[in-house]
């Protein structure tokens, strides 16, 4: 499993110019499978998404190919967690 957190640079201004590409990027995240929650961080600050059954290497590829992040507007941090312990509603994170 992995938290991808995406913080605003000094670029943010041209965010919406790639509002709509990054929210198709975000779409196919979802529809393969991948994504299973994206949200913002706070006002401004940037936005975070939980991945899960990909491997590291493909998870970074995946991030290279947001447009915010190959336009510089945010920066990328890729924090992967193997869960040890979960409740049972998220047993499935286990795998």
């Amino acid at each position: 499993m992995h938290i991808i957190f995406l913080h605003f640079t000094a670029d943010k201004t041209r965010a919406g110019d790639f509002m709509a590409a990054h929210n198709d990027w975000l779409q196919r995240g979802f529809a393969d499978g991948v994504f299973l929650l994206a949200g913002g961080l706070g006002p401004g600050q940037g936005g975070a998404i939980l991945a899960h059954g990909e491997p590291l290497a493909a998870i970074e590829a995946r991030v290279a190919a947001d447009p915010f992040v190959a336009e510089g507007i945010v920066s990328a941090d890729i924090s992967t967690i193997v869960p040890g312990r979960t409740d049972p509603r998220l047993d499935f994170l286990r795998t």
